[in-house]
């Protein structure tokens, strides 16, 4: 289900954080098994989130910024 917040897709703002997730690792020269490992969460769940199929909540970027070393803004 896509549910429409304004003018926005939830999908769509879901597979932007996941590209700037991903980006920001590949960046870092950092695996996705490093980065679910940092951030206490499971590899699976990292890649989920990072193709946009999963919308991670505050609590959850927060933990993946402070395991990449930037803002949490910097993510969103």
């Amino acid at each position: 289900m896509i549910e429409t917040v304004g003018m926005v897709h939830v999908t769509a703002v879901s597979k932007r954080i996941g590209r700037r997730i991903r980006r920001v690792r590949l960046e870092k020269n950092i695996t996705q098994e490093d980065l679910a490992g940092d951030a206490g969460l499971n590899r699976a769940y990292i890649g989920y989130i990072e193709r946009g199929e999963r919308n991670p909540s505050t609590d959850t970027l927060v933990k993946i910024a402070k395991a990449l070393k930037v803002s949490p803004k910097e993510l969103l």
